[in-house]
Order: C-alpha cells, then structure tokens, then sequence
C-alpha cells in the first residue's frame, strides 16, 4: 500500500506535511516532517483499533504545548550539565532550557525543526534529512541528519545516521509517549528492562556519574512490575537505566504489557542505555489525540540512547563523532 502524503501545517513559514505508512497486518503510523513526530500509531484489537502514543489532532499544539511527544530529540539527548561542555580545549556555552541545564539540545533542537523528507513505497519507508549548520544550539561543526522510519508488519524500525565536518557530540533518542491500554494513566502497565544499574543523578537532575546496582530499588525492573509501589502509589519514574553488557542485540531490552493484556510493546536497539519516564512533568492544558486529556502518569516513555550527560563523564560511552567516525544507531518498537 502506498504511503499517503498530506499536509498536517505549517512552521515558521515551512510546510510541514504527514506521512501515513500502513502496514499489511493493519498498523498505521502518522509521522509528520516537523521533529520527525510519530503523531499517531494505530494497532488492531479486538473489535477494532487502539491508538498508542500520546499526541495532537492538529498541528498548532505541537510547537506550542509538546513535550517531544514522539519526537526525535537531539543533537544531544536528555540532560547536559551546567549547559556546556569542553572539547578539545574550547569550552562551549550551550542555551540552557531546564533550569541551569540543556535539555533535549535545547528548544530549538532537532525535534523542534522541519526535516524533509523523502518516501519509499517499496520499504514501507520515510526517510528524514535535515542539516544543522555549526552553531546550532551553541554544539559545534556542520552535521547532516538521517532519519529512516520503516513499518513492517506490527513493527516499526528507525535508523539514525550523521556526519559532521569536525568533532561533535551526537546523542540522538525517539522519544514517543505510549499508553497501551484504555484509561488515563499508564501505572498498571507491566514492564521490564533488561538492566541491573542506573546512572545516579544529582539535585539538579543531571547524573553524577556514578553507576549504581539497581536491586533492591524501585529502578531494579529486571522483573515484570507495575509502576506502582507495594501500597499501590504511584511510582515517578524518571531515570537512565544502564543496559546490561554482552546481552544479544536480538533480544528485546524491554517489554512493556498493557493492563488488559491486549497489547505487547518489545524494544530493541544497539544503544547502552534507556530513560525509563512516566510523564511525571506531564500536564498538557489542551486536548490531547480524540480528545483526551494528557496529566501526570499518562504515559511512558523508553528512551534507548547514550547515557546521559556523557560529555562530562569520559568513563560512560564516547558520544563524541567526528569526520571518521559517524554517528549511527536503530531501534525497532514493535506492538502486538
């Protein structure tokens, strides 16, 4: 089936269209050129269909209201300490976005502009480009983005690649917001991670640098658990989960279970780590997808990347790219 092309608005003066993909088992995903946001994803129940992710049924409320629903975040993701780093000597001054930090490379990052675009009826595909000149939220050299998102059949694969003119970091992550089941919040989801340590975080949320086990914390998910304690609070998850080493990319690192069990998510990817995150920021004052109202724990998010703040800690993995060394990395979501 071909992919059907539309336009969903328009930013700062770019067009920005949707590419809906249809998979032969029934799934059908909703990506828009803005941020490379998966708006929608649908999957066959009983009885009909479930949409999944959290987004907008227009465009207006992205640019204004979104927390990177389904967006890619980058050029480097989750949290940079002090909003700066040193590389080769030059210490570079990032703009900050939350508190004295840089989230998500800052609020005119990756997920915030317009890539184009190019389909692929043969793969099911679409793939995004985009060109971050240097200087671009303060990171340094010229770097050209690929994004390829392809759906076969209950599966979904994105593969990431850049390359830059000079050394750079690079951390880029999806960043969809998934509810599986039918009600509003997402605490009697089952998950599990194959993960025995966590990257401790400071005051300001920034990781410390220190790997700590998981056992015997609530971030210890090598089990399945809901996200609630053994009182039935809710837990606020909100953390980079170091994956275990030597584990076999062919297995998934996560599998998340709705509570109505109609609905298996499994990730795979080639990253080192995951944020594991319940929308524990989340209060979103307009109308999310059909309607619905988007507060606290009403959605999760399962963010394979580098682990965070690796610009400050040289003993996590090297997210520094440079002209002979591209950046690359997939993951594959798939929801039965």
């Amino acid at each position: 089936m071909a992919i059907t092309v539309s336009t969903f608005g328009d930013f700062r003066g770019q067009r920005v269209d949707q590419f809906r993909l249809v998979s032969d088992s029934g799934v059908t995903v909703d990506i828009i050129g803005y941020g490379v946001v998966v708006r929608d994803w649908r999957v066959p129940v009983a009885g009909g269909e479930r949409s999944v992710v959290l987004g907008f049924d227009s465009f207006d409320a992205y640019p204004a209201h979104s927390p990177h629903f389904g967006s890619l975040a980058g050029r480097v993701a989750n949290r940079v300490k002090d909003a700066s780093f040193t590389l080769d000597g030059t210490t570079y001054k990032l703009p900050p976005n939350a508190g004295n930090l840089q989230l998500h490379g800052g609020e005119d990052g990756l997920g915030r502009q317009v890539w184009s675009a190019q389909v692929d009826n043969a793969n099911n595909a679409v793939r995004f480009t985009h060109f971050s000149p240097d200087g671009a939220m303060g990171y340094p050299g010229n770097v050209n983005f690929a994004a390829t998102y392809s759906l076969l059949g209950n599966r979904l694969r994105l593969e990431l690649t850049a390359t830059t003119d000079r050394a750079t970091p690079i951390s880029l992550v999806q960043h969809q917001y998934f509810n599986l089941g039918t009600t509003d919040t997402v605490l009697d989801h089952t998950i599990q991670v194959n993960s025995s340590a966590y990257t401790e975080l400071g005051d300001d949320l920034a990781p410390t640098g220190a790997i700590l086990p998981s056992r015997g914390t609530i971030y210890d998910l090598r089990n399945p658990r809901t996200m609630r304690d053994a009182n039935g609070a809710p837990v606020d998850y909100d953390m980079g989960l170091v994956l275990d080493t030597g584990r076999r990319t062919a297995d998934p690192i996560a599998t998340v279970v709705s509570p109505d069990k109609d609905l298996t998510l499994k990730l795979w990817s080639d990253r080192p780590g995951v944020q594991v995150y319940n929308s524990v920021w989340t209060d979103i004052p307009v109308p999310g997808l059909g309607g619905k109202s988007y507060k606290k724990h009403s959605g999760f998010c399962l963010e394979d990347q580098a682990l965070a703040d690796a610009v400050h800690n040289p003993h996590f993995p090297n997210v520094i790219y440079s002209p002979e060394r591209p950046y690359g990395h997939w993951c594959e979501i798939e929801i039965a």
